[in-house]
């Protein structure tokens, strides 16, 4: 009789237990917050209000972005330019240590995030979040070769040219009767809509899910092919059908708004929404054009800034924004020459030395604001130096997942600083910057050292090679020095040793992740 009483006891309280339990994780997954990073293409730091007084773009959706979130002054880029930043914010490692060494991706380039590396989508995939990529994606796909083309894939085929960008397919070797083999779906991503490369890279078309939406079975000519890589400039080649320049920025958000809108309320999404502006074409819509002072650039910024705004009112409108952590930056600094300075008098970098593809300040230091209603302290600014290879490993920290020593390799978590429980002060974390000619920037603290001399990127003079008995390097104090004007290299040579040997140190190990 007992032990049927106990047996009718179990029979109640096992469902119980596994209530409690299932309420338990609901509980916990109700807790994880929705995680929206966007990232700008060659936004410069000086060319928001938040970030530059003088600005003469104005910003006021970002501006208000940073009122409510905490506003890094000291970010980087992990390069100069852009597909290396790419690969670094989705994988928590430095490009440098993929098969792209050095350059670019054009928009025909093979995948390049490697087969069965963890990224950041895959990692919160794995964990129950939704994953979805709207906008440029530039980290390569494997487009489908003809059959009679197959050697072309062989390594000596693979050029780069005299700004870095590297070809690796001639598109007449593609059969774009075919889908793309690997695109983001095979790295995390349960949802995407993507343009392959930049908007002034062919081909011009969009792929859904990996998917081409219309085969790119048309052509243009290309556009201000002669004004130096500004204005409405794009390159010649295949395009698809109806393909409109002007409109691939509201298309993008329109995809993010529905991608918000329509994911499962049951589990928290992640969206990684990178926009392809204002990297050139510069082509403002027509609501936008000449709204500012400093040509077609500031007004295809406004516009960025208005397009924040609308994926800003759609978390507001579903009562999202207080459950979602929102992350804003750029993948480097802007493409802005002093003679653009000068005609516009607006400075896109701020006050900071060179422009994109630079190891100097202005080629990588990037505006970051990150906002959680609630965990982040809203109008805080921070002056450590971070890296955006940061993004995984601070996930990570989050949600309470632990990466394995073949993930994310140079990624560190910053949650520390977001949530305060770590003041502003000096670290012994050191983080790394590329430039788009090879150059290695090492920045530790204030100290920066660059193992070349010259900017390493756009920036005149771009490469100096040193003679016999010349200084082989450049070393400054930035914040002494924040310019970059007074090269230290010859006068602190044990400062020399210290960084370029944490250069090395890197190179062969990565780094912490505890900051």
């Amino acid at each position: 009789m007992l032990r049927n009483v106990q047996k009718n006891y179990l029979l109640i309280l096992f469902p119980l237990i596994f209530l409690q339990c299932s309420s338990e994780t609901e509980k916990i997954d109700s807790e994880k917050p929705n995680i929206i990073f966007i990232l700008a293409d060659d936004l410069g730091y000086g060319d928001l209000g938040c970030y530059n007084q003088n600005s003469r773009i104005p910003t006021p959706y970002l501006d208000q972005l940073a009122a409510q979130s905490m506003r890094f002054t000291d970010a980087h880029a992990p390069a100069a330019v852009c597909t290396p930043t790419r690969y670094g914010i989705l994988t928590g490692r430095y490009c440098w240590r993929s098969r792209l060494p050095v350059g670019v991706l054009r928009g025909y380039g093979r995948a390049l995030i490697e087969e069965n590396r963890k990224t950041v989508a895959s990692m919160l995939k794995d964990h129950g979040y939704e994953t979805g990529v709207v906008g440029k994606w530039h980290l390569g796909l494997d487009w489908v070769i003809k059959p009679e083309y197959q050697d072309s894939l062989a390594g000596e085929n693979i050029q780069m040219n005299d700004v870095g960008m590297v070809t690796e397919v001639n598109p007449d070797f593609i059969d774009f009767s075919k889908n793309p083999t690997d695109g983001p779906l095979n790295h995390g991503f349960s949802y995407s809509y993507i343009l392959p490369a930049s908007l002034d890279m062919e081909p011009y078309c969009y792929l859904e899910n990996d998917q081409l939406e219309e085969i790119p079975n048309d052509y243009t000519l290309g556009n201000d092919l002669n004004t130096g890589y500004t204005g409405a400039f794009w390159r010649p080649g295949r395009m698809a059908p109806g393909f409109k320049f002007d409109q691939v920025l509201p298309r993008f958000t329109r995809k993010a708004e529905e991608f918000i809108k329509h994911s499962n309320r049951q589990n928290p999404f992640f969206l990684y929404l990178a926009f392809p502006s204002p990297h050139t074409p510069w082509v403002p819509t027509a609501a936008f054009q000449d709204k500012t002072e400093v040509g077609a650039y500031g007004d295809y910024t406004a516009m960025v800034d208005a397009m924040v705004g609308k994926v800003l009112h759609a978390l507001d409108s579903l009562q999202l924004s207080d459950n979602t952590l929102l992350f804003f930056t750029s993948d480097n600094g802007p493409f802005w020459t002093p003679e653009l300075i000068e005609k516009y008098n607006h400075r896109a970098a701020g006050s900071w030395r060179g422009m994109k593809a630079d190891a100097w300040e202005g080629g990588h230091r990037v505006p970051l604001m990150v906002r959680w209603p609630g965990k982040i302290a809203a109008g805080s600014r921070h002056g450590t130096p971070v890296s955006l290879t940061s993004f995984m490993a601070t996930c990570a920290d989050i949600l309470g997942i632990d990466l394995d020593d073949h993930s994310a390799e140079d990624s560190y978590s910053i949650w520390s600083l977001l949530n305060g429980s770590r003041a502003e002060s000096e670290s012994e974390q050191a983080i790394i910057q590329h430039s788009s000619k090879n150059y290695f920037v090492v920045r530790k603290n204030n100290w920066k050292y660059i193992n070349g001399l010259g900017s390493g990127g756009f920036s005149e003079p771009s490469i100096i090679e040193p003679g016999a008995d010349d200084i082989k390097g450049q070393l400054y104090n930035l914040d002494t020095d924040p310019e970059e004007q007074h090269n230290l290299f010859s006068e602190m040579p044990e400062k020399v040793a210290e960084l370029s040997g944490i250069l090395e140190q890197y190179k062969s190990q990565g780094h912490s992740r505890i900051l």
